[in-house]
C-alpha cells in the first residue's frame, strides 16, 4: 500500500508562482505514474499533470500546459508540481495520486491512492 502526503498550497496573487510537492511512502514507487488532480467547489475531479512510472515523461493537461510542470525525484519518492503564472481558474484543492498499473492514465477512477489534498487559493 501507498500513502500519499501533499504539501505546498497556499493563497497566491493571479501571476503568481506555487509548488506543491508530494510525497510517498509503504512501497517502492518508482514504477508508478504519479499524477495531480483538482477539484474546486462544485466541479468534477480533473486530471492536471502526471509523471510517467520509470522514465518520469510528463504530460499535461491543456488547462495548464505551459505554465505548470510536474517532476520527481526517484530516490526520495517525492513527486512535485511548479505552478507558474497562476490564474483564478486554478483554485482548487490539489491532490497528488499514484497509479500501480503499467498503463499511464488521466482518468481519476485509474488510481488507487491518493493524498488528502492541499489547498491552492489565487486571488485577483
Amino acid at each position: 500500500q501507498v500513502q500519499l502526503v501533499e504539501s505546498g498550497g497556499g493563497l497566491v496573487q493571479a501571476g503568481g508562482s506555487l509548488r506543491l510537492s508530494c510525497t510517498a511512502s509503504g512501497r517502492s514507487i518508482s514504477s508508478y505514474h504519479l499524477g495531480w488532480f483538482r477539484q474546486a467547489p462544485g466541479k468534477e475531479r480533473e486530471f492536471v499533470a502526471v509523471s510517467k512510472g520509470n522514465s518520469g515523461a510528463e504530460w499535461y493537461a491543456d488547462s495548464v500546459k505551459g505554465r505548470f510542470t510536474i517532476s520527481r525525484d526517484f530516490p526520495k519518492d517525492t513527486v512535485q508540481l511548479e505552478m507558474n503564472n497562476l490564474e483564478s481558474g486554478d483554485t482548487a484543492v490539489y491532490y497528488c495520486a499514484a497509479n500501480g498499473g503499467r498503463r499511464w492514465s488521466i482518468q481519476v477512477e485509474q488510481y488507487d491512492y491518493w493524498g488528502r489534498g492541499t489547498q491552492v487559493t489565487v486571488s485577483s
